[in-house]
């Protein structure tokens, strides 16, 4: 900064009234870029650019990417090929991250599709209730993404780069729209399993002030780490303790003109809201049986539960679906529901049915249950992950003893529902082996334009500058497709 203005903040930040803060926030929003105002208050609720269809998203993550030709694209030549290698040419420029092309061979697959509901489209055998949501579903089987690798490609689907340091899709959400939630975050991340090898930079807020990172809940226990409020210590004494403290920041933030500070009041206020938020939000009690047995949140889990993380991730996905639910009712405006891991290299038929077993039925009742709440309509569901699978079976090392498949950054497929995208359909055709895509091939910045747009923002709009240079989600790419908007 230069010395000049940083003189002249603190002459702004001095002046006896207030229409030195008031010229100071103005300041700050002209060097964010214009878009979105600093406020003592990040999180409260925005205008769109222009009328939206979604207010909140539920962002489902099986991280490690599902196979598409054994859950949702059927390929019956892909099984008339079984056992037999790919042109040479298709393979000579590819890079893959472990199979060797020299004696990989195409792997068909065991499971048996069939059509559900009035728009006919096919799901696989190991996701009979999600096919009853059919006609809510739009599917999408031509993604596509520039990224190979697990930690590349997690960062690519959720802050639009491969580069650290970039906000994730729902601190831009935040940041441009706030959250009508007071008393919870705007944006909320649950996990299950393993963990996603890109951990907390898959929910970060980047260079966007902190007050949009994720904040990680747990479904069981003290819902935040550290949130409660220790022994001995009264409502009382802690609410003086916070007032001093927050006299000490606003000092501390006139002196240095610093926005983060902003955002490191506003988080401590939020905590403090947060004690007896939280805790009722994880508190399963008040809701009925049927519909905590419709979830499946009693299930336990079934022998061989390989590389899905530990005992009861049954329970604790069925569960991370149900708080979403409950989530997005109070207000909440982004919720990731991440579960690791899907990457079969080995082992895919064992693997796969064990953890589409655990997916299945809580997000078929989680989108019923939003339809039957109303919520749907106003709440964007998305299912997604990095990449898919390779059609070649996967050959580490050269073995004949192929049971898995390895990453396919080429053609895969994503499914959403509600929020304004139009039920019932699919969009986009990969080849006939579901190597490459011969229809309506949607990148990673086009999915996140058009996440945008249902929010009623631009991506070309919503900017915010950081050294020297107006950055968005989409950052130099990215397009609305229209087909998906109802």
């Amino acid at each position: 900064m230069h010395p000049l203005d940083h003189a002249r903040r603190r002459f702004l930040t001095s002046a006896a009234s207030g229409v030195g803060q008031l010229a100071l926030l103005s300041l700050l929003q002209d060097e964010a870029g214009g878009a979105t105002p600093v406020d003592a208050r990040p999180l409260v609720p925005r205008a769109s650019m222009f009328a939206p269809t979604a207010k909140s998203c539920i962002f489902i993550y099986p991280e490690g990417a599902p196979s598409q030709m054994d859950l949702w694209d059927p390929k019956p030549k892909l099984n008339e090929l079984h056992g037999q290698p790919l042109p040479e040419s298709m393979t000579r420029n590819v890079r893959f991250a472990f199979i060797q092309k020299e004696s990989a061979v195409l792997m068909g697959s065991p499971r048996k599709f069939t059509r559900h509901g009035e728009s006919g489209m096919e799901f696989s055998d190991l996701l009979p209730h999600l096919a009853t949501c059919a006609d809510d579903i739009l599917m999408v089987r031509s993604m596509r993404t520039d990224a190979f690798n697990h930690h590349p490609g997690q960062l690519l689907m959720n802050s639009g780069s491969m580069q650290f340091g970039r906000p994730s899709i729902g601190a831009w959400l935040g940041y441009g729209l706030g959250s009508a939630s007071q008393n919870l975050p705007g944006y909320v991340v649950l996990t299950s399993g393993r963990g996603t090898s890109g951990g907390a930079s898959n929910w970060s807020s980047g260079f966007l002030p902190s007050t949009y990172q994720g904040v990680l809940f747990r479904n069981q226990g003290e819902p935040v780490l550290h949130l409660n409020r220790p022994p001995g210590v009264s409502e009382r004494l802690e609410r003086g303790g916070l007032d001093a403290l927050k006299r000490l920041n606003e000092l501390h933030r006139q002196e240095v003109a610093d926005p983060e500070i902003d955002s490191r009041i506003a988080s401590y206020e939020l905590a403090f809201r947060m004690q007896s938020a939280a805790p009722e939000l994880i508190d399963l009690n008040s809701e009925s049986q049927a519909t905590l047995d419709a979830y499946g949140v009693d299930r336990t889990d079934p022998p061989g539960n390989f590389r899905s993380g530990g005992k009861g991730v049954f329970r604790s996905f069925a569960t991370n679906c149900l708080l979403a639910r409950r989530l997005v009712e109070r207000g909440v405006r982004f919720v990731n529901i991440f579960h690791a891991s899907w990457d079969h290299h080995s082992n895919l038929d064992k693997e796969l049915h064990f953890n589409a077993g655990m997916a299945d039925q809580p997000v078929a009742a989680l989108i019923k249950d939003l339809k039957r709440r109303g919520l749907l309509d106003s709440t964007l569901v998305i299912w997604m992950s990095e990449f898919g699978r390779t059609p070649l079976g996967e050959n580490r090392g050269g073995s004949t003893n192929v049971t898995g498949r390895d990453h396919h950054p080429f053609a895969f497929t994503l499914w959403m529902a509600g929020g304004g995208v139009k039920g019932g359909q699919v969009i986009g055709k990969s080849d006939e082996i579901g190597w490459g895509i011969v229809e309506d091939p949607v990148h990673i910045n086009d999915l996140h334009a058009t996440i945008l747009h249902l929010f009623g923002l631009d991506h070309l709009k919503l900017t915010y500058r950081f050294q020297g240079r107006d950055f968005r989600l989409t950052d130099v790419a990215g397009n609305v497709v229209q087909k998906l908007l109802a």
